[in-house]
């Protein structure tokens, strides 16, 4: 089969596509027909070497395989595996690059059951691929947050991938929410449900402090500001923060001020299908939408890691395995 893989550290050139055996699936596995792959910020975190020690810790031996989310077809399902998809069916799934399966980037992969469930009814392979590892991020950012409907959440990175998830998943929880957003992102943002925004950049906690005197209680901080939205803040409140692998972030900012940090680690989630499929369900009733920046065929990866360094992505890049 083909796959996209790292054989050495680098930059986006150093993403090949090879032939590799097709795996199959096993007791409690199946295999994914993959038609579509997103590209995320954590395949260019794998292919420079940022993971390389929790790779090595893993199972697997190069060459490595980046990605972390797919759509396509059921097409194996091994003896006794419980499932609630047959054989043809339309899903998507989460991977874990550094778990037995490799990552995404391939023709066929071979998750867990419990890692896959049906893709939304009506998207293409492509929009449904945007959502399994990001929604899930973006939906446990918000339950380590723990907050109550009504609350104000902040939220930064609105216009990405993962924060546009943060902003509409709140306001299905029934939170308010002031995100942050550059100009040519107003609309986008407004669009997604959030109630205020305020401009995007260094001064995004002080923004949101002037429309918030006495601060608020939580912000998702998708854009990894850290300190830049602390301001926006009151005293005793909640920060969520992405953390990648290995990565260990303190429980506290500003001690004096009793800010606790909430740690995001997405693996919580990779075997969460009940989340995952309550996110189906929100796609399929309009509460989500699934956006694809653009389509590349597989082969195109390196073009895709280029576009994705440059920044400014309005949604996900794709890669396309047909």
């Amino acid at each position: 089969m083909r796959a996209v893989v790292v054989t050495e550290y680098g930059g986006p050139e150093v993403l090949r596509q090879v032939d590799v055996d097709e795996p199959h699936a096993g007791p409690g596995r199946l295999r994914v027909r993959v038609h579509a792959a997103t590209v995320n910020p954590a395949d260019a975190l794998l292919r420079i070497g940022d993971i390389d020690d929790a790779l090595r810790a893993s199972t697997l031996s190069p060459p490595y395989r980046p990605g972390m989310e797919v759509a396509g077809l059921v097409d194996e399902i091994g003896p006794g595996t419980p499932t609630g998809v047959g054989i043809g069916d339309r899903v998507m799934a989460i991977v874990m690059p550094i778990d037995e399966s490799g990552g995404a980037y391939a023709e066929y992969v071979v998750v867990e059951a419990d890692q896959v469930t049906l893709a939304p009814a009506g998207s293409s392979h492509a929009e449904a691929a945007t959502l399994p590892m990001n929604g899930l991020t973006a939906r446990r950012a918000l339950d380590v947050l723990h907050l109550a409907p009504g609350e104000t959440l902040g939220v930064t990175g609105a216009a990405g991938a993962v924060g546009g998830y943060v902003v509409q998943l709140a306001k299905a929880d029934g939170l308010r929410v002031v995100a942050d957003a550059a100009p040519a992102d107003e609309r986008l943002v407004s669009a997604l449900g959030a109630d205020e925004i305020v401009p995007r950049g260094p001064d995004v906690g002080q923004g949101i402090r002037r429309r918030h005197p006495g601060g608020i209680g939580a912000v998702v901080d998708a854009a990894l500001q850290g300190d830049e939205v602390l301001p926006a803040l009151r005293d005793g409140g909640q920060i969520a923060i992405v953390r990648r692998p290995g990565e260990r972030g303190t429980s506290t900012l500003h001690p004096d001020r009793g800010i606790t940090v909430r740690d995001v680690w997405v693996p919580d989630y990779t075997h969460a299908t009940g989340k995952l499929d309550g996110l189906r369900m929100l796609a399929e009733q309009g509460k989500l939408t699934l956006r694809v920046a653009r389509t590349f065929p597989a082969e195109d990866a390196a073009t895709a890691h280029r576009l994705l360094e440059a920044g400014g992505v309005r949604g996900r890049l794709v890669l396309v395995f047909d």
